[in-house]
């Protein structure tokens, strides 16, 4: 080998030495600031978020029509400015607070932005028609203090609607006291679709003559009759309970859930908010009071083989005998005459 190609050899050698080196001191000189302002305990991604965002009201999980906000519905997200619209609640500028209360009167998905227009505020004009569910009626039911558990029944608290009613006969009147309606939702109170605060965020109990729920159009009428049977009172149900009916529901049968994850929370959503008209529970004056038990109806006896008279168009009525009883029998003709009464 002569000496120019070895010249040669030992130039293109120092040559990629150098460019190697300095290709090490490009790629650790620009690591190494990146690494130095990431402050401690900040997570690499909010050290990689990009700046060109704003953070924007958003949906934390998906919000039906009639869905009345709480303080777990919303939260705040980065959002690119480029996308930001007027209408979106954007941070520092509304606070989410203020919409605890509102109404979604427009879907809005899970992680999508809520808008101004798919809202409803407590006060605003069609509130209450964007707060019923589909299919379903407001009715309003008057109250007194005593029989509105004391104004501690609020908007979006559930309740149960006792019936008290006196029942007139032969002897004295039966006093009694049903449970007629379960699980209705509350809309509002008096004229009010919120709670009250005070200064300090505390909720304020007052006393109002009104009560308006959501009710099916069936249970409707049936909340309107009652109104002229007796007196309604409310019976303010635990969140507990809703959860315990739809597990006995599912269990008897009564309810089929759909199998796909997306379509059984829908059902059960609305399976739990569903009010109920089933209920058999009673309570008479005789349950309450051993002075009440003269009140109850005397049981319908008919003396074997023998029929009621039947009034035309009616079903047929058999005698109340109180009291001790002797059956008389004469030829094929049978009676029960009472102790010490004429036969």
């Amino acid at each position: 080998m002569d000496a120019r190609r070895l010249l040669l050899l030992v130039g293109a050698l120092l040559v990629a030495a150098v460019t190697a080196f300095m290709a090490r001191s490009l790629v650790l000189g620009s690591a190494a600031p990146a690494a130095g302002a990431m402050a401690p305990g900040v997570p690499a991604a909010a050290a990689a978020a990009p700046v060109n965002t704003t953070e924007v009201l958003v949906a934390k999980r998906a919000l039906p029509v009639g869905t009345i906000l709480d303080a777990t519905a919303l939260e705040f997200r980065p959002w690119p400015k480029d996308l930001v619209e007027g209408a979106y609640y954007v941070r520092g500028q509304s606070e989410p607070a203020k919409l605890q209360g509102a109404v979604v009167r427009f879907a809005v998905p899970a992680g999508q932005p809520v808008t101004q227009g798919a809202l409803v505020k407590p006060g605003d004009r069609g509130f209450l028609a964007a707060a019923l569910g589909p299919g379903m009626r407001a009715v309003t039911v008057p109250v007194s203090a005593q029989s509105a558990v004391a104004g501690f029944v609020f908007p979006g608290d559930h309740i149960d609607l006792i019936l008290t009613q006196t029942v007139s006969g032969d002897g004295p009147p039966l006093r009694a006291s049903e449970t007629v309606l379960r699980n209705l939702r509350v809309l509002a109170t008096d004229q009010r679709t919120d709670k009250q605060t005070d200064d300090k965020g505390k909720t304020v109990v007052t006393a109002y003559s009104t009560v308006t729920v959501e009710a099916t159009p069936k249970i409707a009428e049936k909340i309107a009759v009652a109104q002229t049977v007796g007196t309604l009172s409310l019976s303010l149900r635990s969140l507990a309970d809703t959860q315990s009916d739809l597990d006995e529901a599912i269990a008897s049968g009564a309810m089929n859930v759909p199998d796909d994850p997306k379509q059984e929370k829908a059902f059960l959503a609305r399976a739990a908010s569903r009010p109920q008209d089933d209920s058999d529970s009673y309570v008479t004056g005789a349950d309450v009071s051993r002075f009440q038990r003269r009140t109850v109806p005397a049981k319908e006896a008919t003396p074997a083989g023998m029929s009621a008279p039947a009034v035309a168009g009616s079903a047929p009525v058999a005698a109340q005998v109180m009291g001790p009883v002797v059956r008389v029998v004469r030829g094929s003709d049978a009676s029960l005459v009472p102790v010490g009464g004429k036969n």
